[in-house]
């Protein structure tokens, strides 16, 4: 009988509800990768194709001559370079000091601890372009104008990854593991290590992809702070190239192509880990 009505079960047809749902996933999954579908056309065809009507809608075949120009005309690798060390440490400090500023906020309790935490949040309310000329003039009055530490030193933390990391690890982290480990005779920094951060992995991952996408895709500070070709940020070095070639848009979209694709692998990674350790959470409870 079980059997049965497992597979009566099994075999119920979808309600309609049900359908417009699924159909409207679809729609939504369409309508936002055909901006990267099409971009990745263009950057297979020559610039003259835009124009052409009806529209080309298939990949053509010269992607490779496009990104010949590309190379041609600006330091792609060089910037590409600079844009995974500055992206990369900027995530790794991020991390680091996001993550122990949490522990502290989240699950110790220290003289003025409310007041810093409200201190912090209230930097939500001011927009980031505010401290662009202060950051200048310190950036050029110690000396690092024009370097990478420039980028890397003024993001090695922020706000709302201290805020996102507190709230989860409140409700993630038992007060009675740590306590436990705290009896065991393990110190802060090895309550830290070993069971903050462990518990917290979904988080990290997630605020680790935030964070190397947001530096990435970072145009204005760069664009303020360099001025060496050769330190330039991929970003940066773009925007030159749709300066000099702003008409070119088969050259242009490939090197959006080539600059995008590694936020795509890293989005892919971070994503499985993410969502491989709230699912290993949820069967745990």
């Amino acid at each position: 009988m079980r059997k049965r009505q497992t597979t009566a079960t099994a075999k119920k047809p979808l309600r309609p509800a049900r359908i417009f749902l699924y159909l409207g996933l679809c729609g939504g999954a369409l309508v936002s990768l055909f901006p990267f579908y099409w971009m990745i056309v263009l950057a297979t065809n020559r610039s003259s194709t835009i124009y052409e009507f009806p529209p080309k809608l298939l990949p053509g075949p010269e992607l490779a001559t496009n990104l010949r120009h590309v190379f041609e005309n600006i330091n792609f690798f060089g910037s590409l370079g600079n844009t995974v060390i500055v992206a990369s440490s900027v995530t790794f400090l991020v991390l680091f000091f996001d993550s122990l500023a949490a522990f502290c906020f989240a699950k110790h309790d220290f003289p003025g601890k409310k007041i810093f935490f409200t201190l912090m949040m209230l930097t939500f309310l001011l927009p980031a372009q505010l401290a662009t000329i202060p950051q200048f003039l310190i950036m050029v009055e110690i000396g690092w104008a024009n370097s990478l530490k420039a980028l890397i030193i003024p993001s090695a933390a922020n706000a709302f990854g201290i805020f996102w990391l507190t709230q989860y690890m409140k409700g993630a982290v038992p007060s009675s593991l740590i306590e436990a480990a705290r009896l065991d005779g393990c110190g802060f920094l090895r309550q830290y290590f070993h069971v903050a951060l462990p518990t917290s992995r979904p988080a990290l991952a997630f605020l680790a992809i935030f964070t190397f996408i947001g530096s990435w895709n970072d145009f204005m500070w760069p664009l303020i702070i360099l001025n060496d070709p050769n330190k330039l940020t991929l970003q940066v070095a773009m925007s030159q190239l749709n300066v000099a070639h702003g008409q070119d848009y088969g050259m242009l979209m490939a090197g959006a192509l080539i600059a995008v694709v590694p936020l795509i692998l890293i989005f892919l990674v971070g994503a499985r880990h993410f969502i491989d350790n709230l699912t290993t959470g949820a069967v745990k409870q």
